[in-house]
């Protein structure tokens, strides 16, 4: 078994320049340094009273630099300094990792990431170590139920509630909860879109109710009461603030008023790049289906060595891509099996669990709950869309347990599967069962597990800038 958790040899060589997001997590070459100097989003002083989003560098000798560029004397609290040397120590604590691989706990650590499903262990172990040890999110009190405070904790869109239900002070009892805002490093709007559509939008009774005007405005209504009322958004234009959402509108929440929000973290299921999303602002929220009374799928995934399907679908016809992954497959092989319907006494979870490859095509959006529940079934996911922003990129390397199928190849799937030889594929359905801890949900959260992976994607943004103190 050994042979096949081996991976290809990864070079952990640390660059003269790296952007601390991407590089503590990845080997960094001159594209990906270019993409992320020219996509950090930055403030303009002529046009608000903000500071400039700084980012974080490491040169040889490991010294880390942040740049800012207020002009204006920032207000110096006792208790942002104090978020800011904490900050600077994580920092620190995790240049060292990378540096010694190594890590440093105060405590018996029960989970140790090795192995190349992770850009790089050793720094994402001491991040993780360093997050559960300062990590505090403020969830603002504003806002009435049942469009705050609460989310759906079913179906397609659950993860959104999950989260607020984790992280509010009504119910939540998580560790990172905050309990005063000047000791929190980030900044939670507990705002369900899936509840704005429910009881602001339907029932849709024209194309008229699509518009998306009444859920910005509820949005923007809302940082603004928050700003007035608290220094919080104003000091860092909005860069430390977030919200959850799996809905498909809720990308749409920044466009009216996208000065507002540019620095906004927005975490979505919908982490289309084409359309706005931005990797290393944004954060990808895994879409997880999730049946009533139940944390997660059936575990029904069979051995490596008992799994005679090549490739499985099931799913209505929804998007472009589905409709040409039906043009050339739907019950047309005896391997490649892509269904619309199921027959009467076939188990989806099951048929899962049988197959080797699971094919994930996005529907009218580009995320899909298939890929969690093919994690689930030991099943190698096929990602096939366009523009689709993986969720925990920065961590995780996804082409080490998946695999990605474009558009155009979609007649090629069979040959393409076909391909890959039984080793490589036992070493990807080996990786697939290891990163799946990472796609599990607890409740309450569990280190390393779902939630704890959205909160460290929003951790690593937020030990990505500082503020003036």
């Amino acid at each position: 078994m050994a042979a096949l958790s081996s991976c290809p040899a990864t070079l952990f060589l640390l660059p003269a320049v790296v952007v601390l997001l991407y590089l503590f997590f990845s080997p960094l070459n001159e594209n990906h340094l270019t993409y992320f100097l020219s996509s950090s989003t930055v403030f303009n002083p002529t046009k608000t009273s903000h500071t400039t989003l700084p980012e974080v560098f490491l040169n040889e000798s490991l010294s880390v630099s942040i740049y800012r560029i207020s002009k204006q004397k920032a207000s110096s609290t006792s208790s942002l300094a104090r978020i800011e040397e904490d900050l600077a120590r994580a920092r620190a604590a995790i240049r060292k990792a990378v540096r010694s691989k190594n890590y440093s706990s105060d405590k018996k650590e029960a989970f140790i990431p090795r192995g190349c499903i992770y850009r790089n262990p050793y720094a994402f172990h001491q991040s993780h170590i360093e997050m559960v040890k300062r990590f505090k999110v403020w969830t603002y009190r504003e806002g009435a139920q049942p469009i705050f405070h609460e989310g759906p904790l079913t179906n397609i869109y659950a993860i959104e509630g999950q989260f607020i239900d984790e992280m509010d002070f009504i119910v939540g009892k998580s560790p990172f909860i905050a309990k005063h805002p000047d000791e929190a490093h980030a900044f939670f709007l507990p705002l369900s879109v899936v509840k704005v559509v429910q009881f602001l939008y339907l029932p849709i009774t024209s194309p008229e109710d699509y518009s998306r005007k009444r859920l910005q405005r509820v949005v923007t209504d809302y940082v603004k009461v928050v700003a007035d009322k608290y220094p919080y958004w104003n000091r860092s234009g909005g860069a430390d603030h977030f919200m959850v959402s799996c809905h498909d509108w809720a990308p749409s929440v920044s466009y009216a008023n996208p000065e507002l929000f540019k620095n906004f973290i927005r975490v979505l299921c919908n982490a289309n790049s084409s359309e706005g999303f931005r990797p290393g602002r944004d954060v990808s929220l895994p879409e997880v289906n999730l049946p009533a009374g139940e944390l997660g799928p059936p575990h029904l995934g069979q051995p490596s060595n008992n799994r005679p399907i090549l490739a499985f679908f099931a799913g209505r016809a929804h998007g472009n891509i589905r409709k040409i992954l039906f043009e050339h497959w739907k019950d047309q092989d005896n391997e490649v099996l892509v269904h619309e319907r199921l027959h009467k006494g076939q188990n989806y979870a099951k048929l899962m669990g049988q197959s080797k490859f699971c094919l994930c095509p996005s529907g009218y959006e580009v995320a899909s709950p298939r890929v969690v529940e093919a994690i689930h079934a030991g099943c190698v996911p096929v990602i096939i869309s366009n523009n689709y922003s993986l969720p925990f990129n920065d961590v995780l390397d996804w082409s080490q347990f998946s695999i990605k199928i474009p558009e155009a190849k979609i007649p090629e799937i069979k040959t393409i599967l076909l391909g890959i030889s039984k080793n490589k594929y036992l070493k990807m359905q080996e990786r697939v069962l290891r990163v799946r801890r990472h796609f599990v949900l607890n409740r309450p959260a569990r280190p390393f597990d779902i939630i704890h992976m959205i909160l460290h994607s929003l951790w690593l943004r937020r030990l990505n800038f500082g503020l003036p103190h």
